[in-house]
């Protein structure tokens, strides 16, 4: 009777199981998702939990005991950064198992494990969302205006050109009447003097 001895064989050594699921939690937390066995996914979700337990937990101790089952470093010292703000507001459960259909060649039940987040991130996100759907409308008022502006100065600009040839017609009559007013006070100045008779030395009495 196996009274207290919880966890899966899988038909493995110890050693060889305790390296497969190390190698495959830091897999898990390296890319927050991977596709694996349903059997192993079942067993894979204490081993992701302990480690979330223990970043939540933060001291010395606990990091070592995490150093000791993960294979980087650098997972580690991420995992313990993120864990209280990611998993802070959860008590457990930080896995979720999606079973995804069967394995071609052999059939086997394959499943994704994942890594869930908590509300606040979620929260966060859309905060974030409700904030660039403001800094757009923000723009679009700002392009309404601009181009309301451009269409007021066209408007503008059409009026004026209308107005040009009213008044350049007006112009064009006032000088018209003023050169025809000048031509007729040079007539007027000019009085009519006959042309004088040409005398011949010859005949004298042209003169008289």
């Amino acid at each position: 009777m196996r009274h207290r001895k919880a966890g899966l064989k899988l038909n493995r050594t110890s050693s060889h199981r305790k390296a497969m699921f190390r190698n495959m939690v830091t897999s898990l937390f390296k890319y927050e998702r991977i596709h694996t066995t349903d059997a192993k996914a079942k067993e894979l979700r204490r081993w992701a939990d302990h480690l979330i337990t223990l970043a939540k937990q933060g001291d010395l101790h606990a990091r070592r005991l995490a150093l000791s089952i993960m294979r980087e470093k650098n997972l580690v010292y991420k995992l313990f950064d993120e864990a209280s703000d990611r998993f802070g507001a959860i008590a457990g459960g930080y896995t979720r198992v999606v079973k995804s259909g069967r394995r071609p060649g052999d059939a086997a039940p394959i499943s994704i494990v994942e890594l869930i987040s908590s509300e606040k991130s979620k929260k966060k996100k859309t905060k974030k969302k409700t904030k660039t759907a403001e800094k757009g409308k923000k723009q679009v008022a700002q392009e309404q205006k601009a181009s309301d502006a451009k269409k007021e100065i066209s408007d503008k600009k059409t009026e004026k050109k209308k107005r040009l040839p009213a008044a350049s017609g007006a112009k064009s009559k006032l000088d018209t009447s003023a050169a025809t007013s000048a031509k007729a006070v040079k007539g007027k100045d000019k009085t009519d003097v006959k042309p004088k008779p040409k005398v011949d030395a010859e005949n004298p009495e042209q003169k008289e």
